[in-house]
């Protein structure tokens, strides 16, 4: 079976592919290896190196590395290039306060304003994500579990008619997605998830802004309980 660097040098780029489509590729497959800890916090870029590994030309990894710099997963050092952005508890508490307290107010507006297509997006977005945990312990790769799960919680705040909000709740769901993929490796959590989102569901439909807000918040400091019972495994995984 080919090593994940052997199948980037497989897929090469198409004559007629439009430049910008190449940069979002080269952007996916980066971002991908840094939450998966392919590319470890700390870890100088060069894209003079990284055009060879990605097969891309060094203009096209430098916009690809710029977009990461926009999602906090990059650092660019002035004169010095890009690094990995480091990981550490401060972060992600950080993380977690923020989204934890946005997403909860996002969740009650949601439940307060949503009408009848929200309650029928979020009921697939719930029944998709029950499926997904339901075969979670037979597959070898989460992708798709994460996928379900961020569309579960994507479609929580859908009804709440505030673009910015989704927008800074994007952002912190991608920078929690690392530190989830740290607590996995390292500790898997035991908790039962599945019942955390059946009680989130069950409360949004009910209309109880209350308590769906008070389970979304203790949902995501779960995550980082975790993380904090592993703090010796997170300071570990930056780049020496």
């Amino acid at each position: 079976m080919p090593t994940t660097r052997e199948r980037r040098l497989d897929v090469a780029p198409s004559p007629e592919t439009a430049p910008r489509t190449l940069v979002q590729d080269v952007y996916q497959r980066l971002r991908s290896d840094i939450i998966y800890g392919e590319l470890k916090p700390g870890k100088r870029l060069r894209a003079e190196h990284l055009k060879g590994l990605y097969n891309v030309s060094g203009a096209t990894m430098r916009e690809a590395l710029a977009l990461l710099v926009a999602d906090a997963l990059v650092i660019s050092r002035e004169q010095r290039g890009f690094i990995v952005a480091p990981v550490s508890i401060a972060d992600f508490t950080d993380i977690t306060e923020t989204r934890a307290t946005l997403e909860a107010h996002a969740v009650r507006m949601a439940v307060r304003q949503g009408d009848d297509e929200w309650e029928v997006n979020l009921s697939g977005a719930f029944h998709r994500l029950s499926l997904a945990e339901e075969r979670r312990a037979y597959r070898q790769n989460d992708d798709y579990w994460e996928e379900c799960n961020k569309k579960f919680h994507e479609a929580l705040v859908a009804g709440f008619d505030s673009p910015w909000t989704r927008y800074f709740l994007t952002i912190l769901y991608r920078q929690s997605e690392r530190y989830r993929r740290i607590a996995l490796n390292n500790a898997p959590p035991e908790r039962d998830v599945h019942a955390e989102h059946v009680a989130i569901f069950e409360a949004a439909m009910a209309r109880d802004e209350v308590t769906v807000g008070a389970l979304i918040e203790q949902h995501i400091r779960a995550t980082l309980d975790v993380i904090l019972s592993v703090e010796t495994a997170v300071v570990s995984s930056n780049d020496s």
